[in-house]
């Protein structure tokens, strides 16, 4: 008989109740224990149909793993049933571990691949996880294997994992959809059955002002946006708001690219000057949420482009001066607030509690590395850089670096998103965003990464009166807005429960 080696909690417990019957969409925060439900719901169909097997679905290699050590070190499943799949892995070489394995550890791409060649049999799956299902939209390979799944298991379960599932009506009714969901299970860390496990967190937003220096670059910049701005109207660009953003242009240029198809020679130019606004507004928000060298390596990066857009920007003679202004301010070691501020609550954090593990998140890889070397300045402080295959680590490094953080080699992670997402750093008692996540699903992954096995602390560099307080807000609406649609949704899947 299959048994678990921990004791699950209550709340786990009810949940797993409901995911026996019905294919169910968990939204946990990170921390709460979404792995534990899967094994355990896991092991009760593979109990259950004893010829079966079992599928779990993640994004990235690093979360497979993570996967497999659970189920390896928490249950006293036999542990060469219980195979990864990856991509290296040879075509034919999967075939037959398809046929060995009871419980498969793969990304949805590996999967959806070996569907499509006849590689893997899914009529013997009797549980599938998805994990990180908010990923579960259009043709994306985890809608495409649970299509698949369901036409062909004679017994199919679906298990949907995610800390937030979307902010928006249709997002979350298409995860429904695409996943086949009949029942949903939402808990945070004010549910009752949830409170008795959750450790504190301290949250603290600090605010700092954009030094005058800063302010009278942008106002440069600024002024260059607003100019092209005003052209495209003269294109059609039009919002009720007289505030146009990022979305809002890359919409117009969905618009001008449909003119070009019917032959507007016209929306050629209004293409070019779109790009162009778009990266003035990018520039903008390297000043106003991220630093100096930022900034500056963007801009002079267009130096080197060879769009008519990139030309255009840096020729222009108010963007040269910004660029002189700003290699001013870096000769004589200006940097932004949030950077000086970072350092200070490092040093400190570290002289206070020398065994401290902290987690830093920047939405930009530059930002990441600039903060790297910042900290490297500081006595005791150890940090190491985390970030995605997209950004230029391959999974091998990412699970090598997890290790040594885990091992004490290191003991501040500087990251992307690829920090914020399923990665289990159960250490962690400090979190800090040196910028703000415009989402609030990155918002809910961000805060899921302390007070897992101790309590923790949440700090929050906010610069005034700039997109990073824009994007606190946002993210913070779309919390409550989502937590609201998962409560409709939930009440009417129960009533359409009670009809049958």
């Amino acid at each position: 008989m299959y048994q678990l080696d921990f004791q699950p909690r209550e709340y786990q417990k009810k949940i797993v109740e409901t995911a026996k019957s019905k294919n169910t969409l968990v939204i946990l925060p990170t921390g709460l224990g979404k792995t534990a439900i899967s094994i355990i719901l896991t092991l009760e169909r593979l109990i259950r149909f004893p010829e079966s097997k079992a599928l779990i679905l993640a994004p990235t290699k690093p979360l497979c793993k993570q996967h497999l050590d659970s189920f390896q070190t928490q249950t006293n499943f036999p542990k060469e049933k219980i195979i990864l799949i990856t991509g290296l892995i040879s075509p034919e070489k999967r075939t037959l571990l398809y046929k060995e394995a009871k419980i498969i550890i793969a990304t949805p791409q590996t999967i959806q691949f070996d569907i499509e060649n006849n590689r893997i049999n899914l009529e013997d799956i009797s549980c599938l996880t998805v994990d990180e299902c908010h990923r579960s939209r259009q043709k994306y390979a985890n809608t495409i294997v649970s299509q698949n799944y369901i036409k062909k298991s004679p017994y199919p379960r679906i298990l949907a994992l995610t800390a937030s599932p979307g902010s928006t009506k249709e997002k979350i009714e298409e995860i429904q959809k695409n996943l086949f969901i009949e029942a949903i299970e939402i808990r945070d860390e004010l549910s009752e059955d949830v409170k008795p496990y959750m450790h504190e967190k301290n949250t603290e937003f600090i605010e700092l002002d954009l030094p005058e220096s800063f302010k009278e670059i942008h106002k440069i910049i600024e002024n260059v946006y607003l100019e092209k701005v005003k052209q495209l109207k003269q294109f059609g660009l039009t919002k009720p708001s007289s505030i146009v953003n990022k979305r809002d242009i890359i919409s117009f240029q969905g618009y001008l690219q449909s003119e070009i198809r019917q032959g507007n020679r016209s929306a050629y130019y209004a293409i070019s000057l779109a790009a162009q606004a778009l990266k003035l507004t990018h520039s903008l928000e390297m000043l106003e949420t991220q630093s100096i060298d930022s900034f500056y390596n963007f801009l002079k990066n267009l130096e080197n482009g060879t769009s008519k857009a990139a030309k255009s920007i840096i020729n222009d003679k108010r963007v040269k001066n910004a660029l002189v202004l700003t290699e001013k301010l870096i000769e004589n070691k200006i940097e932004h607030p949030k950077l000086t501020k970072l350092r200070n609550i490092v040093l400190n954090q570290l002289k206070e509690n020398p065994s401290s593990k902290i987690i830093i998140f920047a939405n930009f890889r530059d930002t990441v590395k600039n903060i790297t070397e910042n900290l490297k300045q500081i006595e005791n402080a150890e940090p190491v850089v985390l970030i995605g295959q997209k950004e230029g680590i391959t999974q091998k490094k990412q699970l090598e670096t997890l290790k040594e953080f885990e091992e004490g080699k290191y003991n501040i992670i500087v990251t992307t998103s690829i920090g914020e997402e399923g990665i289990s750093l159960g250490q962690l008692d400090t979190a800090i965003f040196f910028d703000q996540a415009a989402s609030g699903i990155r918002r809910i992954q961000r805060t899921g990464r302390v007070g897992r096995l101790k309590a923790g602390k949440i700090i929050h560099l906010i610069t005034k009166n700039t997109r990073d307080q824009a994007y606190h807000w946002k993210s913070h609406r779309d919390v409550k807005k989502m937590k609201n649609i998962v409560s409709n949704i939930q009440s009417k899947l129960e009533k359409q429960s009670k009809l049958r």
